[in-house]
């Protein structure tokens, strides 16, 4: 994280962290990082940190900002630079800004019940049979579960509910289906599927 390292004396050694956003530095009590000293104001500067920019704007204080001895009312500020408020200087240790981003673990549902015939039930859908299984993370789910994604001029993508890569389709599901459209070609004769026509 930016660090500003105090080296006026009484303060030497000192480090201050810098927070992303707004860091308010003055005498008073209202500033995040209050420095006892009488050159400083109550409220004396604000230093913004956006992105990979560290900014100082002055807050009309009596005894001035300055960047590297260069009076600034506002400033980009760089590493290695020498920031004064008053009469207190501050070296530019770090303009390194770290943003975390929390890990959100999803709670994994139970394995799922496997039937006498092979078949499974789904762990998040007891009523439903299992008809796919991820490609990436190896779930098993039902087609409840799968999330669609409809792409315009091309075919629907599925995709996992827990990590969103794709699914494929489990072969009993396939048998399934072959069963249906094997049941419909018996039923149903059209006529461009007529017999071959005989030699003379």
């Amino acid at each position: 994280m930016a660090r500003l390292l105090l080296k006026s004396e009484g303060f030497s050694g000192r480090v201050i962290e810098l927070r992303l956003g707004v860091n308010r530095f003055g005498r008073g009590p209202a500033s995040d990082f209050q420095i006892d000293h009488p050159t400083i104001s109550a409220s004396h500067c604000q230093i913004l940190l956006e992105g990979d920019a560290i900014l100082v704007r002055d807050c009309a204080s009596t005894n001035g900002t300055f960047i590297d001895g260069q009076p600034i009312r506002e400033a980009k500020l760089s590493m290695g630079q020498i920031l004064r408020l008053g009469d207190v200087e501050f070296l530019v240790e770090s303009t390194e800004v770290t943003v975390a981003i929390p890990k959100f673990d999803a709670p994994r549902p139970a394995p799922p019940v496997v039937l006498r015939d092979g078949s499974m039930i789904c762990p998040r859908h007891p009523e439903a049979r299992v008809t796919h299984q991820c490609t990436h993370c190896r779930e098993v789910m039902c087609d409840e579960c799968v999330h669609r994604l409809r792409r315009r001029g091309g075919k629907t993508l599925k995709l996992c509910p827990l990590c969103s890569h794709k699914c494929r389709q489990l072969a009993a599901e396939k048998r399934k289906k072959s069963f249906f459209f094997g049941l419909f070609d018996k039923t149903v004769k059209l006529p461009f599927l007529g017999s071959k026509k005989e030699d003379d």
